[in-house]
């Protein structure tokens, strides 16, 4: 079995040799073999392409043309690049964030924020995690991996699950956002549930993504630049008796992660448009209840933009997969497939960064609190720096102020937030 460097013609990089007639001893071949394609490890689902196509290959292994040697590859680099520093640096310091003041503020921890923060810790994980070593991947080793198995199944699955949980946290947030507003007189959810729900929220993705790390694995491959070296993936490997298992298990992880979820969503937040802007209040309306219309009507157009994001993002992926799965002969003809996957990759993996802007810094009052904290924070430096009011400042240290914010009372008491 014999392996040779990605071709610029084919869809996910490396070709491996399942079947092959003859070969002499100067490494080539007049014959014509059966190849599977290989991906390196670039997707949040990463999954392999397990069909047979027959190529004719005349050349030796070593002189295959390298994929990621030309304007094309270098172009795509930079996008990547820049992507996955935006994620770093977005989804890494936003959800620091927004987990921190939940672990501080207990009047955030309502339901929704709950939900949300399965949201923001999946991103968070992926940001500070897996992005790095990506970075390292794509960038700088330019498809190459030097940080071992364990990391390479490891990184795999990490990012598989994150993406399944973003998922399921949207949508248990859409079935939340419906029972409140459509069937306001039912019982609200209660906390014990909210825990299982979010329990089942990590747990599936848990289970389902398996076949992840199972089938993660490194693949050496000579580098034609680099002489005698060779580059090494980090890959999701289905051989080629394995197709009917790959095409049944990447459907059912379509329709379960999300064709299934982006119908309820938008089911449930269909019902929801129709609840709050085609239906009058009942009764009176007072200033009190417009105020929380107006409120619920933000939080639900927010919650639109993310599932319309969401399928904006997702959708070319998704899309561009079942065609090289299903329809292979496609996607290889393209001279630059490769590197269209990857612009389309890079647009899927920016739906974590305008998550944790949706979410974070525009829908949530624990932007706020932050500010609130912040601001106090500057009065406090303030007046230390004038020191106009130090004596003042020690006679009435042991009183308690309070200053009132949306989300919660912070209370001072010698300088210090409580």
């Amino acid at each position: 079995m014999r392996t040779c460097p990605p071709a610029e013609n084919n869809t996910r990089g490396a070709l491996k040799t399942i079947k092959k007639e003859t070969m002499g001893e100067d490494n080539r071949s007049t014959s014509t073999g059966t190849w599977t394609l290989i991906p390196p490890s670039g997707s949040p689902l990463d999954l392999m392409p397990n069909y047979d196509i027959p190529l004719d290959y005349e050349v030796p292994m070593d002189e295959i043309p390298d994929t990621t040697q030309g304007r094309a590859f270098f172009v795509a680099k930079i996008i990547i690049a820049v992507v996955l520093v935006c994620i770093m640096l977005v989804c890494g310091v936003g959800n620091c964030l927004f987990i921190a003041s939940l672990a501080r503020y207990k009047k955030l921890r309502n339901l929704t924020n709950l939900l949300i923060a399965n949201l923001a810790i999946s991103d968070f994980l992926v940001a500070t995690v897996c992005c790095p070593f990506l970075v390292d991947y794509y960038v700088v080793k330019q498809l190459s991996w030097d940080h071992g198995i364990v990391l390479c199944v490891s990184i795999n699955y990490l990012r598989t699950v994150s993406l399944y949980v973003s998922t399921n946290a949207l949508l248990a947030i859409a079935v939340d956002r419906y029972m409140a507003i459509v069937h306001p007189l039912k019982p609200r959810m209660k906390y014990q549930t909210a825990y299982w729900i979010i329990f089942g929220v990590w747990m599936i993705p848990v289970l389902i993504a398996v076949p992840s790390a199972y089938f993660a694995t490194e693949h050496e491959y000579p580098h034609s630049t680099l002489g005698h070296h060779k580059k090494i993936f980090c890959a999701q490997i289905w051989s080629a008796d394995q197709q009917l298992m790959y095409r049944s298990y990447f459907l059912f992880i379509f329709i379960v992660e999300f064709l299934g979820p982006v119908v309820t969503m938008s089911v449930c937040y269909a019902q929801i448009s129709r609840e709050l802007w085609f239906k009058n209040l009942p009764g009176f309306p007072t200033d009190q209840l417009r105020k929380r219309l107006r409120s619920r009507r933000r939080t639900v157009v927010a919650l639109i933009a993310v599932l319309v994001v969401y399928v904006l993002c997702w959708a070319p992926y998704y899309s561009f997969t079942l065609l090289r799965d299903f329809y292979p002969m496609l996607i290889t003809r393209g001279r630059n497939s490769l590197v269209v996957f990857y612009i389309i990759e890079c647009i899927a993996m920016s739906n974590g960064v305008i998550n944790t802007l949706c979410f974070v810094s525009v829908r949530n009052n624990a932007t706020k609190c932050l500010r609130a904290v912040k601001l106090t924070n500057w009065r406090s430096l303030t007046r230390a720096i004038v020191g106009k009011m130090a004596e003042d400042d020690i006679r009435t240290s042991s009183l308690r102020v309070t200053e009132d914010v949306e989300c919660t009372r912070i209370k001072r008491n010698d300088g210090e937030i409580n």
